[in-house]
């Protein structure tokens, strides 16, 4: 049974398999995918590890067409139009903040064809103050059917995302634990 609101989201390795995750809400646990380099305490951009911490869910992105619960939160979502990107450039000034694209450094297309992101949250990993190198872009989104690895956020199946959606603010903190 999940309360009305959750302050933590507990994720931890499922043993075995470093790439695929438990996600505890107060007593019930989901599966969720990782990335695929694990958990790692020494998180780098690139390296597709899930930073090893305590973060905070700041804000969300979905899409409306494919996530009919985007809205269902206490959370500030916006809707992904096609313009919206994220920075994953170390040096460039817009580094691992959303970006509109076309943009001149890589990014990453938010609006994706594979609806990873049809609902992503922002974690706080990084962001203030953000470090150069330290990894950008790490999200709790969508999961793949298979739980395949991801390049260092956490994901869920939307069933799960619609689940605790309703039960999330921008106090709700994800600790990733090992």
């Amino acid at each position: 049974m999940l309360p009305k609101r959750l302050r933590v989201l507990t994720v931890r390795a499922r043993p075995g398999h470093p790439s695929q995750g438990l996600l505890q809400a107060g007593k019930t646990v989901f599966a969720c995918a990782l990335g695929r380099g694990g958990i790692s305490a020494d998180k780098r951009e690139g390296d597709g590890a899930t930073p090893l911490g305590s973060m905070r869910i700041l804000s969300g992105y979905f899409r409306g067409d494919q996530f009919a619960g985007g809205r269902r939160t206490r959370l500030a979502m916006a809707p992904i139009g096609p313009d919206l990107g994220w920075c994953e450039v170390p040096d460039d000034r817009n580094y691992n903040r959303p970006v509109k694209i076309p943009y001149g450094a890589s990014h990453e297309r938010m609006r994706r064809d594979d609806r990873l992101y049809d609902a992503c949250l922002v974690l706080d990993w990084n962001i203030a103050p953000r470090r150069r190198g330290r990894g950008s872009a790490i999200f709790f989104h969508l999961a793949r059917p298979d739980f395949t690895p991801t390049q260092g956020c956490v994901a869920v199946t939307a069933r799960t995302m619609a689940r605790l959606l309703p039960l999330l603010s921008d106090r709700t903190v994800m600790r990733v634990v090992r």
